[in-house]
């Protein structure tokens, strides 16, 4: 199958748990649940995108130790896995992801393969070559800035989405590299400060290429060309677990695409798929259908 989307991220195993709040230095407290689940940037974006219909691949590296339903898993919802590799030089990314009764969260993150792609001497790029949209997600930089150079193409949109590692794993110099190699940008409203410090820029009106900054509950923010909309967010029926509410919101962004729903509407479109993962514990465990995602997106569709 041809994809529509190729996904780059984290393939992780998640350890999720909460507390009642956060302990202060070198004290102990009591875990009051914990569920193991798949997770990552990279799955969570795939897996919901297929599961809308977007014929989606899966760009990146597992261990040995990665449950084998994890994987069937990933291949049940469609995914194309024949760029989903096993390598036996390092374990599976992991998670371990630690919620308080607020809905506040404290993630401490193995990175596994992905996070030393370079060292494996495997450029997965057959997929993204064939691909309409490339999504970049958390991983290494160098190892995704090649990807980027070999692909980049008139017919081909780039997504740049460093996640939480914009902070950590990238700098003004590979920031800027992708950057200028990128037509879309996806942060969080406390990813935008590391981000608009590396742009040397104040706003993200001044940024040059399409912008999209998640605030969660408060909704969403599109730049282009200078011009900035407002994206409402999508009333969930309950909050449970933030898990993966904006690899959600991406991945219904991919679907509306697919199905050739302007941006402003996508963006609503997936803020609607994002809604429904909010309501269960972990990114992957209340994946919608895309009739469901229509039905609650339908009454904001075609009103900005």
């Amino acid at each position: 199958m041809r994809p529509f989307l190729s996904v780059y991220g984290h393939i992780t195993i998640d350890q999720i748990m909460s507390v009642d709040e956060f302990p202060g230095n070198n004290v102990s407290i009591n875990i009051t649940s914990k569920e193991t689940l798949l997770g990552g940037t990279g799955t969570n974006i795939a897996v919901i995108a297929s599961s809308l219909g977007v014929p989606t691949a899966l760009c990146g590296f597992v261990g040995n130790d990665l449950p084998k339903e994890f994987g069937e898993f990933i291949t049940s919802r469609g995914v194309i896995t024949d760029e989903f590799v096993t390598q036996d030089v390092y374990d599976t990314a992991q998670a371990m992801i630690v919620n308080d009764v607020r809905k506040e969260q404290r993630v401490f993150f193995y990175q596994g393969p992905q996070g030393s792609a370079t060292s494996l001497n495997n450029v997965l790029k057959k997929n993204a070559s064939m691909s309409r949209y490339v999504h970049f997600s958390t991983g290494e930089p160098d190892y995704y800035l090649n990807i980027m150079s070999s692909v980049k193409s008139d017919d081909r949109k780039i997504s740049f989405d460093p996640a939480q590692e914009i902070h950590k794993v990238w700098d003004s110099d590979r920031f800027m590299r992708a950057l200028n190699m990128s037509d879309i940008l996806f942060c969080n409203r406390y990813e935008a400060v590391s981000a608009l410090k590396y742009a040397s820029v104040q706003s993200f009106s001044d940024i040059g290429i399409m912008t999209v900054c998640t605030k969660g509950p408060e909704g969403s923010e599109l730049y282009v060309n200078g011009k900035m909309t407002k994206i409402p967010a999508v009333t969930a029926k309950r909050v449970k677990d933030a898990t993966g509410a904006g690899d959600a919101y991406r991945a219904g962004f991919y679907a509306g695409k697919f199905k050739n729903y302007s941006d402003v509407d996508s963006l609503i479109i997936g803020a609607a798929t994002a809604s429904f993962v909010i309501e269960e514990t972990g990114a992957l465990s209340s994946v919608p259908s895309w009739d469901a995602v229509m039905e609650r997106a339908d009454r904001y569709l075609g009103k900005l």
